[in-house]
């Protein structure tokens, strides 16, 4: 496993005064507090040394599931990217304010990138989907051909919070959560494109010779597609909650932080089973497990889950599951376990992250946290092998 530059300070009642002493004591970099949502999880900060970069290294960590992180791998890009990165922050405000995105990409400098290869059809909000803010649907043309029907970006919340005003625009086509997106990689192409006119910056992963050259060697495929494309701001209080991003017929995710910074805890999922037995198991983890859950049935039902391997591995993949969801995203003892256990990362401008996606049972699992008083912006891209 990589090593991790990160350390567990202090918990999170701790005053910033008191983390900062502890930092400095430790010689460690200015600590930051883990908190998304109203929930604070810890201090944490990072060791000043330098994170060896080797591509045989993220080969093995792929193959095990594992994340793995490049710092300052894309920082030299960066800069050809600015004006398009402060045009998307921008744009991010203006949608948070309430502005509509479909008006907004028929303004400068949007609609001359947009409109000599795509013609928008459409702009609604899908009334099922609280967190959604708009869905702008898209043809794609050639000589006034349509050559891709219904590609789409959709803009969302990441939360109900209200405090909380991280979003992310995703750029995909045919019906969500029906379609086997994996299954026209032509569409896919065309998807990819249509990111790439409103979000130029996005050539920071997908024309980025020595990031192709790398992934190339830790894949070992001759060929390769950045699809599913994924433009986040993780604004203050925000981020996401553990998860994965398994999807047929992509291999994993490649995450590059542009602006600002973000807090990481990422494992595989067979790590992630071995840190819920080992903390649900021991007793000096009870007290925090009871003022988790203080309903006795719920508690008792985490309790029994975690020592059955099957069962917990079943658990992990259902939604809406209390006791877990609790345990993953709002205990502060478990976080402690999981920093020392070496899974927390800091992700910089410039810096990327690689996130295996096998499948539901080899897939690494990760939570986000944004670490500024403003907002950043990242991308997250899937791949594929062409």
């Amino acid at each position: 496993m990589q090593s991790s530059q990160v350390v567990y300070i202090a918990a999170p009642e701790t005053t910033t005064a008191e983390a900062n002493a502890l930092a400095q004591q430790g010689g460690l970099n200015t600590p930051v507090l883990l908190k998304r949502r109203g929930t604070a999880l810890g201090w944490i900060a990072e060791k000043d040394e330098t994170t060896r970069i080797d591509a045989a290294d993220a080969a093995r960590a792929w193959a095990d599931s594992q994340a793995y992180v490049m710092p300052g791998f894309a920082r030299e890009q960066l800069d050809g990217q600015q004006a398009y990165i402060e045009q998307s922050l921008k744009l991010m405000h203006r949608v948070a304010q309430g502005e509509e995105v479909a008006r907004l990409f028929e303004q400068s400098p949007y609609l001359e990138r947009i409109e000599p290869q795509f013609e928008m059809l459409s702009a609604f909000q899908d009334e099922g989907d609280d967190q959604e803010i708009e869905t702008i649907e898209y043809d794609a043309v050639q000589s006034a051909e349509v050559v891709a029907e219904n590609l789409w970006c959709k803009a969302s919340w990441l939360s109900f919070e209200e405090d909380d005003a991280s979003l992310r625009f995703r750029f995909s086509f045919g019906m969500v959560g029906y379609e086997d997106v994996a299954a026209d990689p032509a569409k896919q192409r065309y998807a990819a494109q249509l990111t790439e006119a409103i979000f130029p910056e996005s050539t920071l992963i997908s024309s980025n010779t020595a990031l192709e050259k790398f992934m190339h060697a830790v894949l070992g495929t001759e060929q390769l597609a950045y699809v599913e494309r994924i433009i986040y701001f993780n604004a203050p209080n925000g981020g996401a909650q553990f998860h994965q991003d398994v999807e047929r017929g992509h291999l994993g995710v490649v995450f590059a932080q542009l602006h600002g910074r973000t807090g990481w805890l990422a494992c595989s999922k067979t790590q992630l089973m071995d840190e819920i037995a080992l903390f649900v198991a021991n007793p000096a983890n009870d007290r925090a497990l009871t003022e988790l859950l203080p309903d006795a049935a719920a508690l008792q039902q985490l309790r029994q889950t975690s020592n059955q391997r099957e069962q917990l591995n079943q658990w992990l993949d259902q939604r809406d599951n209390e006791p877990l969801e609790l345990l993953l995203n709002r205990c502060p003892a478990f976080y402690r376990q999981l920093v020392g256990k070496g899974y927390g990362y800091m992700l910089n401008p410039g810096d990327t992250i690689l996130l295996p996606q096998k499948d539901l049972n080899e897939c690494a699992w990760h939570t986000v946290f944004c670490l500024d008083d403003f907002p950043g912006e990242s991308l997250s891209f899937a791949v594929r092998a062409l």
